[in-house]
């Protein structure tokens, strides 16, 4: 087992981090008569694994979504990826438990994998829609969460066909054990936050669950309808080859500092923060050094703005909005551990994003602790344990 130079003995907890659907997830989580439309597991054109979606695409390969044990950094690629080849902690939690304590992380905080929730979200049939999000949901905390609890923290994936229909996902997800919920969609399926959603956010505060967005966020109401018709693994022979090359641009980009900022103005400025005072937003994946500039301009353009827009919030700015009602999360940002204070000590928590391609598996020990140096070990830890730990109630086994 590698042992990483740390002069810190704190424990580690990942803010986010995800998993690979296992092959029979929907298999036996989706109901029967959903499967002909399920996401279907095919060959890349190495010979790996990748998922066909039905969106008109190429099959999506395992490769720069999952870890693999030694697999150098200038190994990496879209395909050739197999489930037996990677580490089984891509999706199974008892490994994963394992693979986890090997990087000196106690906790993670699990996120959907996006592009197989957009397969059941966008331009579906509600009936598909809920089904695909619920038999994830289920799965999450019945199985893989289920067997580490204390270690592994759910977040449930919402959906998007109405506000009723994500309360009652909220609340059977609160029961089954899931501690937040993320949202890919506005919960009224409206292109833009509305008081539409205020229902949901209310309900949210009321159970003490913090609301997720991940890097960004898709409008139902903006995605064409698919055909109802069974994904078609032959589809995977005719498009293998033709479906990594576009994913280069958004991989080498930094995705999220395009949306992010946004979302957090939209939310502020429209007052959500002001008729739910106690609920807690999550900027996930989008890094933290952005947020003092953007702030300092919110206030700016706020004071500037809001008598001719017609904008009132309460008697706060902006940023004061950011430091009391949001949390951020980030992998590898050195300028914003710099500038920590100026985003907020309570605010910001680490991840490592395992098991994608942007993560240090096993060696996160190390990349902390060169991240962290010359930072007081009090905030260090509030920063890489303890802000996470209190949002979601962790308290992990030693």
């Amino acid at each position: 087992m590698h042992a990483d130079p740390d002069t810190h003995a704190t424990p580690l907890i990942s803010s986010d981090s995800h998993i690979v659907e296992p092959p029979d997830l929907w298999e036996r989580w989706l109901p029967k008569e959903l499967l002909g439309l399920a996401p279907k597991l095919v060959k890349d054109e190495e010979g790996g694994d990748a998922w066909l979606y039905n969106d008109g695409a190429a099959p999506a390969p395992l490769g720069l979504v999952t870890v693999t044990r030694g697999r150098a950094r200038e190994d990496l690629r879209w395909s050739g990826a197999r489930y037996d080849t990677i580490n089984q902690g891509n999706f199974e939690a008892t490994a994963r438990v394992d693979e986890m304590l090997e990087d000196g992380v106690v906790a993670e905080v699990i996120y959907s994998p996006q592009r197989t929730m957009r397969h059941f979200m966008q331009g579906t049939e509600n009936d598909l829609h809920l089904g695909g999000v619920r038999a994830y949901n289920d799965w999450l905390a019945k199985e893989f969460c289920a067997k580490a609890p204390d270690r592994l923290i759910g977040i449930a994936q919402m959906p998007a066909t109405g506000v009723v229909d994500a309360i009652a996902e909220m609340r059977r997800c609160k029961d089954m054990g899931l501690r937040g919920v993320l949202v890919s969609a506005w919960p009224s399926g409206n292109p833009n936050v509305s008081e539409a959603d205020d229902p949901f956010f209310a309900e949210a505060q009321k159970l003490g669950l913090p609301v997720s967005l991940h890097i960004g966020l898709v409008s139902r109401a903006k995605v064409a309808p698919k055909p109802r018709t069974p994904v078609d693994a032959d589809k995977a022979k005719a498009a293998a080859g033709t479906g990594t090359g576009g994913r280069q641009v958004s991989t080498l980009s930094g995705a999220g500092l395009d949306t992010m900022p946004l979302l957090l103005g939209e939310i502020i400025l429209t007052g959500v923060h002001d008729r739910f005072p106690a609920l807690k937003f999550v900027s996930v994946e989008a890094g933290i050094g952005w947020v003092p500039y953007y702030a300092e301009q919110m206030d700016d353009r706020y004071e500037r703005n809001r008598h001719w827009a017609k904008i009132k919030l309460g008697k706060r700015l902006p940023s004061e909005y950011v430091r009391s009602n949001w949390m951020f999360t980030f992998v590898l940002d050195r300028y914003g551990v710099q500038n920590r204070h100026a985003i907020g000590i309570d605010n910001v928590m680490w991840s490592t994003d395992y098991p994608h391609h942007g993560c240090d598996w096993p060696h996160s020990r190390a990349t902390v602790a060169k991240m962290f140096e010359g930072v007081p070990a009090d905030e260090r830890r509030k920063i890489t344990f303890g802000n996470a730990a209190a949002l979601y109630g962790i308290r992990p086994a030693a």
